[in-house]
C-alpha cells in the first residue's frame, strides 16, 4: 500500500511538473507576443507614451482615422481610430499642431486653398507622407482630403481619412474590404448603378442593372452599349449620344426617358453624371437609373379616371342646368337659370327637342326666370329653340319675362311671332293646362 501511495504521489508530481512547464511556456509567449506588439507600436490602451493595439484592425466596417485641423495647422478633430493609428488621444491632439503630433504637414496652406470646390460636391483628393507615432513608430500614410468652407467660400478647415500604407498586406485588405462594402451598398441598392470609362464602356455595374441588362455583372465590364445589344440600336444612340452630353458638359444631368427592351417601352428617371479625377479632368461617367414604368401606368390609368369623372360631372351639370320636367300629358316644362353661353344653348335646343320627340308634346315652356341676363345671343337662342320646336308641331311658351327682359327683347327687334310670352311660370302652366283640356 505504501508504495503504490508513493508511485501515485510521483506521477502527480511528473503531471505538475508538465503543467507547469506548459504555463511557462504560455507566459513566454504571450510576453514575446506583448513585446512585437509595444515595438510596431501597439501596446495597451492606458500605458503612457504607448499606442493603443486596434483589435478590430483590417475588418471591412472598421472606421478609418478622421482627422480635421485649420490651415494654420491646429487640430480641431481627432477620432478614436486616428489615436489608435497614432498613439494621441483625443485630449492630448486637439489644439496641437497637426506636424507636431504625425511628424509631418500633409497638406499644405497653399494646396488647400488649390482645392476649390463647394461642401457640397463631396469631391476628395489625396496625398502620402513620412509621419511618425506617438513611441516612434515610422509610418507611411496616404491622406484623403477634402477642404470645408464656411458660407463665403473661405476654406476653413481640412478633413481627411489617414489610411497606414506601409504594410501592404494589411493595406490590400483595407482596399478590398471598402470595395466590398461599396460593392455590397450599391448591389443592394432598388435603382440601377453602373460607372463607364470615356470611350462608354462599362466598369462597374450593381445586381440591378445587370438584372436588366439580362446579364452577369462580369459579362457588362468591359463591353459598351452597341457590344452588348440590350437594347434596340436606335435607343443604343439615344443612350450614348446622352452620355457624350454628360461627359462634353461636364454636369450633372436629370431627365426622364423610354428604352424599348425586350418589345415593351420601360420608363425610367436617369441621373448622369462625369467622373473627374484629382485635378477636375473627367476620367468617366456615373448613372443611377431608376425604372418607373408602373408609376407612368398608375398616372395613366389616373388621368384616364380623372377624364371619366370629369365628363361624368359635365354631363351631370348639363343634364341640371338644361332640366326637361314633365308637367301633365303631353306638357313638358324646361326652367332655365344662370348664363347661356353657346354650349349652353346648343345643349338646351338638343335637350327640348329630344323631350318633345320623345312625349309627344304639344306644348313646351321655356322659363326664363333664373336667367341673369338677356343679350342678343341669349335671344338668338331662344328664339332658335322656339323655331324648332314649332317645326315638330309644338306650341312654346316663354314665360318669366320681366319688364327689363321685354324692353330688351324689344330693343333687340327679336322676331317672338309664334311664341306665346308670359310673365310667370305659374301663369305659363295655366295656360298650358287650359290647352290641354280642349
Amino acid at each position: 500500500m505504501m508504495r503504490e501511495e508513493l508511485d501515485e504521489a510521483g506521477r502527480l508530481r511528473a503531471e505538475n511538473a508538465m503543467l507547469r512547464a506548459r504555463v511557462e511556456a504560455l507566459e513566454k509567449a504571450l510576453a514575446d507576443r506583448s513585446d512585437g506588439h509595444a515595438k510596431n507600436g501597439a501596446a495597451p490602451r492606458g500605458v503612457a507614451g504607448a499606442e493603443v493595439f486596434d483589435p478590430l484592425e483590417g475588418l471591412p466596417t472598421a472606421v478609418p482615422a478622421v482627422i480635421h485641423w485649420r490651415l494654420d495647422g491646429a487640430v480641431t478633430h481627432w477620432n478614436d481610430s486616428a489615436e489608435r493609428l497614432f498613439g494621441w488621444s483625443e485630449r492630448e491632439a486637439v489644439g496641437r499642431r497637426l506636424a507636431d503630433l504625425v511628424g509631418a504637414d500633409p497638406v499644405s496652406a497653399g494646396a488647400a486653398r488649390a482645392f476649390n470646390f463647394a461642401r457640397t460636391e463631396s469631391r476628395f483628393a489625396s496625398t502620402a507622407s513620412e509621419c511618425t507615432t506617438k513611441g516612434g513608430r515610422a509610418l507611411r500614410c496616404r491622406w484623403t482630403y477634402a477642404v470645408l468652407r464656411d458660407g463665403r467660400g473661405d476654406a476653413q478647415e481640412i478633413a481627411a481619412l489617414v489610411d497606414d500604407t506601409g504594410d501592404r498586406d494589411r493595406r490590400e485588405k483595407t482596399v478590398q474590404g471598402r470595395y466590398q462594402l461599396l460593392l455590397q451598398l450599391v448591389d443592394n441598392a432598388r435603382s440601377s448603378i453602373f460607372v463607364k470609362d470615356t470611350a462608354g464602356r462599362y466598369v462597374l455595374a450593381n445586381r440591378m442593372h445587370a438584372e436588366m441588362m439580362g446579364r452577369h455583372v462580369l459579362e457588362l465590364i468591359g463591353r459598351d452599349e452597341a457590344e452588348l445589344g440590350a437594347v434596340d440600336p436606335a435607343a443604343t444612340a439615344m443612350i450614348v449620344a446622352k452620355e457624350r452630353d454628360v461627359l462634353a458638359g461636364g454636369q450633372v444631368m436629370q431627365f426622364e426617358e423610354v428604352v424599348p427592351i425586350g418589345g415593351a417601352d420601360h420608363h425610367f428617371f436617369t441621373v448622369k453624371f462625369p467622373i473627374h479625377d484629382e485635378r477636375g479632368a473627367p476620367i468617366g461617367m456615373g448613372g443611377i437609373v431608376t425604372e418607373i414604368s408602373s408609376l407612368k401606368r398608375a398616372e395613366a390609368e389616373r388621368a384616364a379616371l380623372q377624364e371619366e369623372i370629369i365628363s361624368a360631372q359635365q354631363a351631370a351639370l348639363r343634364e341640371l342646368s338644361t332640366p326637361l320636367i314633365p308637367l301633365a300629358d303631353r306638357v313638358v316644362a324646361m326652367p332655365l337659370v344662370g348664363t347661356i353661353d353657346s354650349g349652353r344653348a346648343e345643349q338646351i335646343m338638343e335637350t327640348l327637342l329630344s323631350g318633345i320627340s320623345g312625349q309627344g308634346a304639344h306644348t313646351a315652356i321655356l322659363d326664363i326666370t333664373g336667367v341673369r341676363a338677356v343679350d342678343t345671343h341669349v335671344a338668338d337662342a331662344l328664339t332658335r329653340t322656339a323655331r324648332a320646336a314649332q317645326l315638330l308641331g309644338t306650341r312654346v311658351v316663354l314665360t318669366g319675362v320681366r319688364p327689363e327682359v321685354a324692353q330688351t327683347l324689344v330693343t333687340l327687334g327679336v322676331d317672338l311671332s309664334g311664341i306665346t310670352t308670359l310673365s310667370t311660370l305659374q301663369s305659363g302652366i295655366a295656360h298650358a293646362l287650359r290647352h290641354a283640356r280642349r
